[in-house]
């Protein structure tokens, strides 16, 4: 990810130059998204360019240069988009758990995402990732089927995570667990838990990546509570009406057992 575009409001007229600046503008910046302008601009002009920066922007610091202004189009923005401005300021990670957010904040993160993300990029996040999430347009055709996808979706940028790890000797819960899952869980899991697949991207929020369930953190009984009772803000239902206890223990057997062999394979992958 390229830096930020430099704030200019926030630069002291002798922290950079107009020489500097000029230079800048010239040759561009490297290491950043700046490009030269030498091809499209003669000297006087780029000259300029970097005189009305620094008067407007660096000395005035004038209204009329800030984006979000009736003038742009902007009417009564901080009233409509109050609720984003924590996560446009990276007050709040844009990847905190969305069922621990506020009702307000649930609307500020919508907000964001739907208008503000285009140019505050992610603002702040917990945890990196990937720059860009994948993210399907459509819900699946008829008849579609995450056992078996058709020429279309079996070539799709999601077909890897329908695709289950092989887990060695399973105990006879473990299988029972497995079935389960397959026929059920993966739809939206898909079937290497990570919630990637074509459903589990299109799902909002996304469905718990289960390869990150740590044992400290999510113990065979918190899990299993999870699958009887679903997730609260999240599109996980209850499967307690559904399923026998026995039956959700060996889900979360499975589950448990999923979680392991991706983390055994992360620290074996990090020797």
């Amino acid at each position: 990810m390229q830096p930020a575009p430099r704030s200019f409001i926030d630069t002291r007229l002798n922290q950079l130059s107009r020489q500097q600046m000029i230079q800048a503008v010239t040759y561009g910046s490297q290491g950043s998204a700046m490009q030269g302008f030498s091809h499209l601009l003669d000297t006087a002009e780029i000259a300029a360019v970097v005189d009305f920066v620094r008067d407007q922007f660096m000395r005035r610091q004038a209204k009329n240069t800030r984006y979000h202004t009736v003038e742009n189009g902007w009417e009564g923005h901080d009233e409509k988009y109050a609720a984003a401005y924590p996560f446009a300021l990276g007050e709040i990670a844009l990847d905190t758990p969305f069922e621990s957010l506020t009702e307000n904040q649930k609307l500020g993160w919508q907000l964001f995402m739907q208008g503000c993300v285009s140019c505050h990029d992610r603002a702040q996040v917990l945890q990196e990732g990937d720059i860009w999430q994948k993210r399907p347009v459509s819900f699946p055709r008829n008849q579609y089927s995450h056992l078996q996808p058709d020429a279309v979706s079996s070539a799709s940028i999601y077909a890897e995570h329908d695709k289950g790890p092989s887990l060695g000797k399973l105990t006879a819960q473990e299988q029972r667990g497995q079935e389960f899952f397959k026929a059920n869980c993966a739809f939206c899991h898909g079937l290497d838990g990570s919630g990637q697949n074509w459903i589990g991207s299109y799902v909002e929020p996304h469905p718990r990546d289960l390869r990150n369930l740590k044992r400290d953190q999510w113990p065979l009984s918190r899990i299993e509570r999870a699958i009887a009772k679903g997730v609260t803000g999240s599109a996980m239902p209850a499967w307690q009406h559904v399923l026998q206890e026995e039956e959700i223990s060996a889900v979360a057997r499975y589950v448990q057992r999923l979680a392991q062999h991706y983390q055994d394979e992360s620290a074996q992958g990090n020797r």
